[in-house]
């Protein structure tokens, strides 16, 4: 099986959506970057600006409206004169991803990704057109790309989730999550007024929204719902349906036990744990019906 057989492979598995996002991301980065180079070798540099400017969220609020894709499609794109840029990116959210992935599944990541990269464009575009005067971007021909916005929903979110959750920094320092989420803020806080103001507040977008995200699931509302209904909708566009319909009956007239998902209230009440007290105060058991109900809802 060659390389390409095994992103064909990860791309079409499902309840991967981490996987999926910093394959997406890489891609991407590795095509332009190749585009960038055939096009400098043959002396048609000046087209790469215009294909990174039609991908990239406009500073200007009238040129968003001609191209309202760049919302999204912003957060998957990196610059491409610096390699740290999207390294840091992908570090970032395959750590915190994962965590957060084991607790509220692979569909609401994929769900807190979209939107927290959408929320930090919003705030990119109030910013720019609100008439903040240190700002001053000549003409308003400023550009945003990056997935740091939706990364750090996913920070804030895991934070928000499981504050005491540890990891090891450098293998020595064992550090809670929250102390890390509230130093990256902290950083892109002192940066609104840096090099890179419209970066900077768009991480701090996209932080918000991931706490607004995981309260708002701690109190039984999922604001990622349709998201993953509209990526399922998109794949049911491309496969093939069958003529053949097959259907199940139960014989016996039961359910099996070990089938049965664990319902609202004990997941609510896990939930509430979590926050309390961390992951790691979930019993063998609590932690079982926490994976089976991510399960569900991937």
């Amino acid at each position: 099986m060659n390389l390409l057989d095994d992103l064909k492979w990860e791309l079409k598995k499902r309840n991967n959506s981490l996987v999926k996002l910093i394959l997406l991301n890489v891609i991407v980065f590795i095509v332009m970057e190749i585009v960038n180079v055939t096009l400098i070798i043959s002396g048609n540099e000046t087209i790469m600006p215009l294909i990174l400017d039609a991908v990239s969220l406009p500073s200007s609020f009238w040129t968003f409206l001609y191209k309202p894709w760049t919302i999204i499609s912003y957060a998957f794109v990196h610059d491409l004169s610096n390699i740290f840029h999207i390294l840091f990116n992908m570090l970032t959210l395959y750590w915190f991803g994962r965590i957060l992935s084991d607790m509220i599944g692979s569909r609401r990541l994929l769900s807190l990704y979209i939107l927290g990269g959408i929320s930090g464009g919003i705030i990119y575009l109030l910013i720019y057109n609100i008439g903040v005067d240190y700002l001053n971007i000549p003409n308003g021909r400023g550009i945003l790309m990056g997935a740091s916005g939706a990364v750090y929903a996913i920070i804030v979110g895991a934070a928000a989730l499981s504050p005491n959750y540890t990891v090891s920094l450098f293998f020595t320092w064992q550090v809670k999550i929250v102390y890390i989420a509230a130093f990256v803020i902290f950083i892109s806080f002192l940066g609104t007024v840096g090099s890179n103001p419209g970066g900077n507040f768009a991480h701090l977008g996209g932080a918000l929204f991931g706490y607004i995200f995981i309260n708002q699931l701690q109190r039984g509302r999922d604001l990622g719902k349709p998201i993953p209904i509209f990526f399922d909708w998109v794949a049911g566009l491309f496969k093939k349906r069958s003529s053949i319909k097959i259907t199940y009956r139960n014989v016996t007239g039961t359910t099996p036990v070990n089938n049965l998902a664990p319902n609202e209230k004990e997941i609510d009440d896990i939930l509430d744990k979590i926050s309390r007290s961390g992951y790691e105060s979930l019993t063998k058991e609590e932690k079982q019906k926490l994976f089976k109900a991510s399960q569900n809802q991937k």
